[in-house]
């Protein structure tokens, strides 16, 4: 009986009320980040905390200088980020390790927004780069409080590899024109800069040249042999000294000059310029997308090793207030940094406490020793960002997943040939388009296999050296059953019963299926209408629970019939009662389910004979069941009636006055019938007769008949039958009449 649906549940204000309560209430929590920090923190962290601090701002103060100028931006603008945000990042981050701050892949992709909007070296060019911070800290603060930090689980890391390479070339490239100290101006596109280099060379500072060969140079060979040392710091400190010590600027080698030696200012210029961001939208967008699985991706590697636990959420609220405050106090965009952050981890560093020290190190020495970075060579620092430009392309990486997934290998290229190619924050949308398509193809095309049992009939296995069931098909369905997957999997289905016509019952196992919505559940409906149609069936087995539930609600179960899910283990032998033994002993040459190991198999050599083999046609007489029946009942019968079937098929039900001589004695020749008497041979639906009298005709029985269309004939046409092995007694009698 059908019942009324109850109507929708209307939330009242209370309830509205507690629900608003409680989400302001998760939304605090992520702002209480710092407090849990100070409350948990122990006496005996700090020792090392401050060693890691002091030996991640080494690494830290020479960095910062150098990736400002990757973004054509000024010193102290990489100083004030390397401070601001690897504090903020710190304090209401989740990883203990993970350093922020400006990095290359970063860097790289604000410079090229920035030059849609402004000219480097000008005030609006420095306004626009805080601007993008705060913008691309509030897209971040935002994701994280939306709780939707998975986003970055679908960002492959194929992608970050691809782009991280791309940019690490495009680093190197563009500080060619510093090396060899050209005037030439910046372009956006890599093959733009690269040409004009090449035209102006021989306007190249021979000096200039030198330098930087040389930090080049001393880097490599420093990290090859004595890679504890600092060597970004000596190389700075000592190209300072050469070039001070002999007026080297005199001569055009060009130095940063003086820095500021003041606590970073406060500034909201263009903030809220909405044309100025309207203008900047793509890039703002690249790089917070780019920064944010940048920064989950070195989380989660350090990870790997620390044995930490990350929240993702809390992660992405620690970079979004990050990049706003770095944008308020004078700095430019930032993200997790894989150098320092490895650094701090390898230091020995035990809570969050290392980068804030990391942090304060950097502000101390600005404070402290700003006026020593006066004579500190462009040059040198270009050579410095040759060799971490360098280091950005991961060879060992880029083999690995070459060797590993072709579909990897495909989107790491592309997203690598986009950087190269295309405006970075084109590269950026393209290697994530990519790495969503490559998501959606997989998830769209879930694996159909046909499974049989296994060697000790215990588990189904993909086998596809090993025959299939003419009867009986095993599928294994793996992953979700939603819309996007279900055109797909119907294909696959609709293969099978192609590929196997007389296949009439199908066993869908669904174990690894963990989701389905109503686009799913209709295409089962639709597989189950196609077997019914040809009077076979279909059956479940593995439902977990939340498929179930949604099959309950949807009616699909009753639709399906409850009789037809099953266990595991009662699967087959049940539904093996359903299949013909007539196929299984007669046309059936495998064994493929453990219940066909105790069933006759005709050999192929006597079966092939029956049919006539050698080429020979024989002509098959038919009786029609009404004629048959009327020959039983006007008295004494005309001819034997022969049912050629199994003992259980006879049993069940047979035509009256029948003997039973089951096919395989026939085909050895275990018994002889009589020639000179005519003979009507029965089976379920004509098939073993029609071969049965190919072979007897050979033999010389010319007057033999088949019962057409068999027992399904017999029944159809509603005459009665006999259960059981009667013989000729009272019995049957009776029913004939």
């Amino acid at each position: 009986m059908n019942s009324t649906p109850p109507p929708p549940h209307v939330p009242t204000p209370p309830e509205i009320g507690k629900v608003i309560q409680e989400t302001s209430s998760e939304i605090s929590t992520f702002f209480m980040q710092p407090l849990r920090l100070i409350r948990g923190y122990k006496r005996e962290d700090l020792r090392p905390d401050l060693i890691t601090g002091l030996t991640v701002s080494i690494v830290m103060l020479p960095g910062a200088i150098a990736y400002a100028l990757v973004a054509e931006l000024p010193p102290q603008m990489g100083l004030y980020a390397s401070i601001i945000a690897t504090i903020v990042g710190a304090l209401w981050g989740s990883s203990n390790h993970l350093n922020t701050g400006p990095t290359n892949t970063t860097s790289l992709i604000v410079l090229s927004g920035l030059l849609m909007v402004a000219v480097p070296g000008t005030p609006e060019y420095v306004v626009a780069a805080g601007a993008m911070a705060v913008w691309v800290g509030v897209i971040r603060l935002g994701l994280g409080l939306a709780r939707l930090g998975i986003l970055a689980n679908f960002v492959s890391d194929a992608v970050i590899v691809g782009f991280t390479g791309g940019a690490g070339i495009l680093i190197m490239l563009n500080q060619l024109k510093h090396i060899f100290r050209l005037d030439i101006a910046r372009y956006p596109l890599m093959y733009d800069t690269v040409f004009e280099v090449i035209r102006k060379i021989g306007d190249a500072h021979l000096l200039s040249v030198v330098i930087s060969v040389s930090t080049i140079v001393f880097l490599l060979l420093q990290r090859r042999f004595k890679p504890k040392w600092p060597g970004p710091l000596i190389a700075m400190v000592v190209g300072a000294a050469i070039v001070g010590l002999a007026h080297l600027d005199q001569r055009g080698v060009v130095v940063l000059g003086d820095l500021p030696r003041a606590l970073p200012p406060l500034t909201l210029h263009g903030v809220l310029d909405f044309e100025l961001i309207r203008s900047m939208a793509s890039s703002i967008f690249a790089v917070a997308i780019i920064g944010l699985v940048e920064a989950t991706s070195i989380s989660r590697a350090v990870a790997a090793r620390s044995g930490q636990y990350l929240q993702a959420n809390q992660e992405f609220v620690g970079q979004g207030l990050a990049n706003i405050a770095s944008g308020m106090f004078s700095g430019y965009p930032c993200s997790g940094s894989m150098t320092r952050s490895v650094i701090n981890y390898e230091s020995g560093g035990r809570t969050r406490m290392g980068s804030v020290f990391a942090g304060l190190f950097v502000l101390l020495a600005m404070l402290l020793f700003a006026p020593w970075a006066t004579f500190l060579p462009r040059a040198a620092l270009s050579g410095l960002l040759v060799v971490m430009g360098s280091r950005m392309i991961n060879i060992k990486e880029m083999k690995r997943i070459r060797e590993t997934s072709l579909g990897d290998t495909l989107t790491m290229g592309i997203t690598f040939a986009a950087t190269l190619l295309l405006p970075l924050e084109t590269a950026v949308f393209t290697g994530v388009l990519v790495s969503f398509a490559r998501y959606i193809y997989t998830t769209s095309s879930p694996k159909v296999e046909s499974m049989v049992p296994d060697e000790e009939f215990e588990h189904f296995e993909y086998q596809p050296d090993k025959p299939d069931c003419p009867q009986l098909g095993a599928l294994t369905i793996e992953g979700s059953l939603y819309f996007g997957a279900t055109q797909h999997v119907e294909d696959r289905l609709r293969a099978n019963m192609t590929r196997y016509p007389d296949q009439q019952y199908l066993l869908l196992r669904l174990h690894r299926v963990n989701h389905c919505d109503i686009s799913g559940l209709h295409m089962l409906e639709t597989i189950v209408r196609l077997y019914r149609q040809k009077g076979g069936d279909v059956f479940v087995v593995g439902v977990r629970e939340a498929v179930w539930n949604k099959m309950q609600l949807s009616g699909f179960s009753k639709i399906l019939g409850h009789r037809n899910f099953f266990a595991q283990e009662r699967a087959i032998p049940s539904i093996f009662n359903l299949l013909n033994p007539s196929i299984c002993i007669y046309h059936c040459p495998h064994r493929v389910w453990k219940e066909c190991q105790l069933l006759p198999k005709v050999e192929g050599e006597k079966m092939m004979a029956a049919c006539g083999a050698d080429g020979e046609t024989a002509v098959v007489n038919h009786v029609q069941p009404e004629e048959l029946w009327t020959d039983l009942t006007d008295g004494e019968p005309t001819a034997s009636i022969i049912d050629i079937r199994e003992m259980g098929e006879f049993m069940q039900a047979h035509v009256p006055r029948s003997s039973l001589i089951p096919m395989p004695r026939i085909l050895q020749g275990d018994v002889t019938l009589p020639k000179d008497e005519p003979i009507v041979l029965v089976c379920r639906t004509g098939r073993r007769t029609t071969q049965t009298i190919c072979l007897l005709q050979k033999q010389g029985y010319e007057n033999i008949k088949n019962l057409d269309g068999g027992m399904v004939a017999w029944h159809k046409a509603g005459l009665p039958t006999v259960m059981g092995d009667f013989g000729d007694n009272e019995e049957e009698k009776e029913l004939l009449g």
